[in-house]
């Protein structure tokens, strides 16, 4: 029975195995099949039929690769020997020009010695400068003047001496219109100081109104002395009566004539 059962297991699994699909090998013809660092197959070599590679389209021109580094780096040594012996020509040049420019400029001044600036050297002297006066230089002056000389110099100088006596200022000959500063001298009262009687309706109002037409407070106070004032105010230019109009005030005269 136990070999009966044997028997029969064993034709099941044939049956099994001749029933399932055979599963293809992918790498078959592709070159490893046996050798696994074969070379890849030639351009045309058919795996089931199809090239790999179709000829017609394999090209036959030459394939240029890139110069080895070597070969790049004199390339490059070349080209900065070049530009640094282009630039040493052009810094030689600048030199040379330089140079004959210096040469020039002293064959220009031959005949005058250098300066040497060194901090143990006197100044040089400035001669020929008739705008630098050496008066204060004491044996430059000595060379020149003497005591005689000087108060010979000095004697010519009290004879052309000459005494301006002061005059009066003289009048004007147009009359201009009221001095404000004649008239701020000719006051006493302070600015607010009631000394004449203004009557009038909105006196304040016409006032500002009034006011507003003149450029400067000066200029009010000289259209209110020509208008009557102090004593008359037509325009109300001096509501509060204190002889100032507008606001004009003759403090900085005043001082002006004490200091």
């Amino acid at each position: 029975m136990r070999a009966f059962a044997s028997y029969a297991a064993a034709g099941s699994l044939l049956v099994m195995a001749a029933c399932s699909p055979q599963v293809p090998d992918s790498a078959a013809g592709v070159g490893i099949d046996g050798d696994p660092f074969a070379p890849p197959p030639a351009a045309g070599t058919t795996i089931n039929g199809d090239p790999l590679v179709p000829p017609a389209r394999v090209s036959t021109e030459p394939v240029s690769y890139p110069a080895p580094a070597a070969a790049r780096s004199a390339a490059s040594t070349a080209t900065a020997g070049a530009f640094s012996t282009a630039a040493a020509a052009s810094s030689d040049a600048d030199i040379a020009r330089q140079t004959e420019a210096a040469l020039a400029a002293s064959r220009a001044d031959a005949g005058a010695a250098p300066v040497d600036a060194s901090p143990s050297n006197q100044a040089p002297q400035m001669t020929g400068n008739a705008d630098i006066s050496d008066e204060n230089d004491f044996e430059a002056v000595s060379s020149r003047q003497s005591i005689e000389s000087d108060a010979a110099r000095l004697q010519r100088q009290r004879s052309q001496y000459q005494m301006v006596q002061p005059t009066a200022v003289p009048e004007r000959s147009v009359d201009t219109g009221p001095n404000i500063v004649k008239y701020a001298l000719s006051t006493s009262n302070p600015k607010g100081v009631r000394l004449y009687t203004r009557a009038g309706i909105n006196l304040q109002a016409r006032s500002a109104r009034n006011c507003a037409e003149f450029a400067s407070p000066d200029q009010a106070q000289t259209a209110f002395l020509e208008s009557g004032g102090p004593e008359r105010d037509r325009k109300a230019l001096d509501p509060d009566g204190d002889g100032f109009a507008c606001g004009w005030d003759p403090a900085p005269y005043r001082l002006a004539v004490q200091n």
